[in-house]
């Protein structure tokens, strides 16, 4: 059952479309009596809150003439952080309202605030993708409220954009960009396009990017485009310190299904090639800087695997099987005094 401040926020709601309403149509609405809504109409007076009252065959409540709600004082990061909150909770499974709430409430959100912002998070809304249930940001990457907006409202309206990078070695570089749209995956931005440095479709992590200036021009963005897909393969294919290969007995959606989004790639071995193995194996490879977490993800497969490289993930193999079967043969100490 709804609280009766949330229903005497409905009710300001149902008033402010305009019109008279009557006590009978409000308490209908509302889920209330009558002498209820009077109740709320009062506190909705009490909260200055121009009211009025109308009398007659056809009486109800109304707003004063002209009245409206000010606008919602929020800077654009706090408007931004509201709004996806609910998008992301709700595409992500954690908002425990129904969808129709979560975007009734992101429509109310939006209506109050500025114009101008609220165009920019629109196209915000209406280009990002989301990969996976959000995560804790890592530190620094967070990236600046002004740079996503850019980004986003160019890739809404195909604008080049004219950004400021520096790589994950240090590297700072100036080059424009054609975004083809904007994912959040695992705590990061990225934004995915194509890059007039290297003429290629590239990933940029958007916490990297220090500036970003809308360019003259315009551009089409290739059919079929996956900017999610394209972000998700590009980390997958990262240069890293080691380079692991390993074949797993399985079919390939079964493995897809038990590799975290964006950490490997999944590919079935071709029938009548040097290396096919019988059975229905696949590939499976990935890019690390440690190996410590890789025998873990092979365990979750809970399937037949045979290591190609490096050999170095054979004793990580190893050194994880003998600390599970330490763990399983440990006899469980006396209770204390």
């Amino acid at each position: 059952m709804a609280r009766p401040t949330a229903r005497v926020l409905a009710l300001l709601e149902i008033l402010q479309a305009g019109g008279v309403r009557t006590v009978s149509d409000l308490a209908g609405r509302l889920g209330v009596d009558e002498r209820t809504v009077r109740r709320y109409v009062d506190h909705l007076i009490d909260l200055d809150i121009p009211v009025r009252s109308v009398r007659g065959r056809y009486g109800g409540y109304r707003l004063a003439p002209g009245y409206r709600m000010p606008p919602l004082m929020l800077t654009d990061e706090e408007a931004l952080a509201v709004l996806l909150g609910l998008v992301a909770g709700r595409r992500a499974g954690l908002v425990s309202t129904s969808a129709v709430a979560a975007e009734s409430a992101a429509a109310k959100v939006r209506r109050v605030l500025p114009e101008a912002l609220g165009r920019r998070l629109d196209a915000l809304l209406a280009t990002a993708d989301f990969t996976a249930p959000p995560r804790p940001a890592a530190a620094g990457a967070v990236p600046e409220t002004g740079v996503l907006l850019t980004l986003a409202e160019s890739a809404w309206h195909r604008s080049p954009v004219e950004i400021a990078y520096t790589d994950g070695k240090g590297r700072r570089s100036e080059r424009t960009v054609h975004p083809y749209g904007v994912v959040a995956h695992s705590g990061r931005w990225y934004v995915a396009g194509a890059d007039s440095a290297s003429g290629e479709v590239r990933t940029f992590r958007l916490d990297r990017i220090e500036t970003a200036r809308v360019a003259p021009g315009s551009f089409e963005v290739p059919p079929g485009f996956d900017p999610a897909g394209r972000v998700l393969s590009g980390l997958a294919e990262a240069p890293y310190r080691h380079e692991v290969s390993v074949r797993v007995r399985g079919a390939a959606e079964q493995v897809r299904s038990r590799v975290p989004a964006g950490i490997a790639t999944v590919r079935e071995i071709p029938a009548g090639t040097e290396d096919e193995s019988p059975g229905g194996w696949v590939r499976v490879r990935l890019r690390a800087e440690r190996l410590e977490w890789v025998p873990s993800l092979l365990a979750r497969l809970d399937l037949p695997f045979v290591i190609e490289r490096p050999d170095e993930l054979r004793e990580e193999v190893r050194a994880l099987a003998v600390r599970l079967t330490a763990c399983a043969d440990a006899e469980v100490p006396p209770a204390g005094p």
